[in-house]
């Protein structure tokens, strides 16, 4: 996955890296994200018209701010559980995921639609065989869909996630390159008042682990110099950044699946995710990773590196970063 966002994202990373050593000494607050970007809407994605509530003639965004905060998905009215700011383990809204799957054949199509509409809360799988994408929509966490894809025996690679409407920036990756951390963590954003966070760490201790996304992307001191827990300037409570605690195994994996509510992915270009010794967050932290802008729907279908001329399929080990964990 990493490998592709080198082809999608390498002039963001690079950016996102020389950023917070720019923006330090001037406080950077929540208003950049005034700067728009804008980028191709994704193509043949006729199979949605059987889920309606993600389809939207008419986006009610608007082109260079977030002014307003209108909802691009029918949801239902929260419950007691929803009103938290925070979630995890718990039902996650639906997104329309991208998987590039090497198939050669209608038997392959066969076997990996076959797996994937057995597993739990996907409702929907469309595959190209042409373009050898595969597209699931719902609402099953990125690790059991990979995992599920996996057992059918044939390479695959997540190549975009969110949902097929216009928002300024619809996901965003932080991935930890060890040496003794590895993880990734992905942003979807939902709707303009909610964003899916999911994260995979390998190389942790056992136990619980603050972790927040904090306001700079300087690594230079790692966690240490990534600044404070990110709290946008008009927020009066409990800082927007602070993603609570992190449990591992005994193995020193740990995985993370939920919602934030009222965080927008535009906003984290350029901040970083740190990850504490102790739940508390009062060490200097022990790890830390760049947020960078990913792939949304429809925006990545390149199989070669134009860099290296490497294909996608040959991107495996240090170019491929969920491989570690």
């Amino acid at each position: 996955m990493a490998f592709l966002r080198s082809v999608a994202t390498t002039a963001v990373i690079a950016a996102a890296s020389a950023f917070p050593a720019a923006v330090a000494l001037s406080s950077f607050s929540s208003s950049s994200s005034s700067v728009s970007f804008r980028f191709p809407k994704p193509q043949n994605l006729s199979f949605l018209s059987s889920a309606p509530s993600l389809r939207n003639p008419n986006p009610p965004f608007l082109a260079t701010s977030f002014a307003r905060s209108p909802s691009a998905i029918q949801m239902d009215a929260p419950t007691s559980e929803q009103k938290q700011s925070f979630q995890s383990d718990g039902a996650l809204p639906e997104l329309l995921t991208e998987y590039m799957v090497d198939m050669k054949c209608d038997g392959c199509v066969k076997s990996v639609k076959n797996k994937l509409e057995t597993v739990d809360e996907v409702k929907s799988v469309e595959v190209d065989l042409n373009s050898q994408v595969v597209r699931v929509l719902g609402s099953t966490p990125l690790k059991i869909m990979t995992e599920a894809l996996e057992q059918t025996g044939r390479k695959a690679r997540l190549i975009g996630q969110g949902i097929p409407e216009d928002f300024l920036v619809s996901a965003a990756v932080s991935e930890f390159k060890g040496p003794i951390i590895f993880g990734v963590v992905r942003f979807a954003q939902v709707n303009m008042e909610l964003a899916r966070i999911e994260a995979n760490f390998s190389g942790l201790t056992p136990g619980k682990h603050g972790w927040s996304i904090n306001e700079f992307g300087d690594l230079t001191e790692g966690a240490a110099s990534t600044g404070k827990v990110f709290k946008p300037s008009n927020e009066a409570k409990e800082p927007l950044g602070d993603l609570g605690t992190l449990v591992s195994d005994e193995s020193g994996n740990a995985f993370f699946s939920g919602v934030k509510e009222k965080l927008r992915v535009a906003d984290l270009i350029g901040r970083s995710i740190a990850i504490y010794e102790t739940a508390d967050k009062l060490d200097s932290g022990i790890a830390a990773a760049v947020i960078a802008r990913s792939a949304g729907v429809g925006e990545n279908y390149k199989k070669l590196c134009t860099c290296d001329g490497t294909t996608i399929w040959e991107s495996t080990g240090n170019n491929f970063v969920a491989s570690e964990v």
